[in-house]
């Protein structure tokens, strides 16, 4: 008889719900865990970073006191020590609160330590053996170190580390100019560094469309970041105090020298060392784990949730994916990935929310479209607030009429988008959105005005 009904390996977000809903359907659940409870949202991703971004926000906006009206007696000062400590208070209450539910609640034991597959059906984890008929993995990412000469030589940060830094760098290097590099880039700014951003790209944040890249790299040029593009680097080296980054580029100084450096060039997930080869789970040439519709692996009996399957970077989509297989398994439903619409934030100030398509990639899928765009100069509420950069953009089919797709980087911009997301889960046209009532005064309420808007683009 096997020890366990399921065995989760990995608390990320997808695992410990996982667990709970096993544990409640009467099945026997062993839980797998070989550092933190939470994985990396909760312990050195979403949360840690959104507390830290708000304590640079409330840094920035004390700053600008003098344009509400607001008068502040001397400097603005930053306590790094109390930000991390105020970070590391919200951290350890919510791991901490996920580690009890799991060992409080019935029918799951929690094990601390590594787990090793010996077989599709057993795993150890120290000297202990586990075996069971379903196993779900949940083991996450970890940041990519890309091979440039020296960089093993010299002291170096990823998004892990950073959550340990109770100081203002004198000049942080940030290599990687996408969605992780560039919400620190901010934040230290923020707290008082000089940074700058090296990518090897002619823009940053690649994926989208070429006005969202630039708007970004206004706002963050506009508060003192330095920004470099089309920089690859080539080489790193300690030149006394300082880390020397030699980069090859088009234009500007060959060296970039600064007092910490930050790797923020992608991530990697973290199935190199679970002896997935004795179980048979197949791994593309990245290392992700190669699942099916429904989140199975290409052995029965195994599932993948999470980062470590390649399908989605995101706490949310990892606890999509929970939802997924729960229902599939639990439910009698037939739920599919190629279901879920892709959606996500870029947390800079101000945000940006996004979600389906941008318009190059509508554009590139032969689609005809429509298109409209209204700078946040025209929204009251960020008029009134005093934010002002930024715009929000919609896509939408032509022909369904259909919407494919919005940027809205601005005030509130990764809660408003969710009026897009949802009208796009309902498969209705844009007009259903463009005729709806909203609240004055928000920034929500001007998407139905902008969606009146919409122009043909060739």
């Amino acid at each position: 008889m096997p020890d366990y009904d399921a065995i989760i390996i990995g608390t990320g977000q997808a695992g410990p719900f996982m667990a709970s809903r096993l544990a409640a359907a009467g099945m026997k659940v062993a839980v797998v865990e070989r550092k933190w409870v939470g994985g990396t949202c909760v312990n050195t991703g979403c949360t840690p970073t959104k507390a830290l971004v708000a304590s640079a926000y409330a840094a920035h906006l004390a700053r600008r006191a003098a344009d509400y009206g607001i008068t502040i007696d001397g400097a603005i000062g930053v306590d790094m020590k109390r930000v991390k400590a105020r970070k590391d208070e919200i951290v350890l209450a919510k791991r901490e609160g996920q580690r009890k539910g799991l060992e409080t609640t019935e029918n799951i034991t929690l094990y601390d330590g590594h787990a090793r597959f010996r077989s599709s059906r057993e795993v150890s984890v120290g000297d202990t053996r586990l075996n069971a008929p379903r196993i779900f993995i949940n083991v996450g990412g970890r940041a990519t170190v890309p091979p440039t000469t020296g960089i093993d030589k010299v002291p170096y940060l990823t998004n892990t580390s950073m959550m340990d830094v109770d100081f203002v760098p004198r000049h942080l290097i940030v290599v990687g100019g996408s969605y992780i590099g560039l919400e620190f880039s901010q934040m230290y700014r923020r707290f008082g560094s000089k940074v700058t951003v090296v990518e090897m790209a002619p823009r940053l944040i690649q994926n989208e469309d070429e006005d969202v890249s630039a708007a970004v790299h206004e706002i963050l040029g506009k508060e003192g970041v330095d920004i470099r593009l089309n920089a690859k680097c080539i080489n790193a080296a300690k030149k006394g105090d300082d880390i020397v980054m030699t980069v090859d580029c088009a234009s500007g100084a060959p060296e970039v020298v600064g007092s910490h450096l930050l790797l923020a060039v992608g991530r990697r997930p973290n199935t190199d060392d679970l002896g997935l080869d004795a179980a048979g789970v197949a791994r593309d040439e990245r290392g992700f784990i190669t699942v099916d519709d429904q989140l199975q692996t290409n052995v029965p009996g195994i599932w993948a949730l999470g980062d470590c399957n390649g399908r989605g970077a995101f706490t949310h989509t990892s606890y999509n994916d929970f939802e997924i297989v729960a229902a599939n398994l639990l439910d009698g439903e037939s739920r599919r990935l190629s279901d879920r619409i892709p959606v996500y934030a870029l947390f800079t100030d101000p945000p940006l929310g996004r979600v389906g398509m941008t318009l190059t990639q509508a554009k590139k899928a032969g689609k005809k479209v429509l298109c409209a765009k209204r700078p946040m100069t025209r929204v009251a509420r960020a008029v009134e607030k005093g934010e002002t950069q930024g715009f929000m953009k919609f896509v939408v089919d032509a022909d369904t009429k259909a919407l494919l797709g919005a940027a809205i980087l601005g005030p509130g911009g990764d809660e408003a988008v969710h009026c897009v997301v949802d009208m796009m889960n309902a498969k209705a046209p844009y007009t259903v959105l463009q005729q709806a009532m909203h609240i004055h005064p928000t920034v929500s309420e001007l998407i139905p005005s902008t969606l009146g808007e919409l122009k043909p683009v060739e």
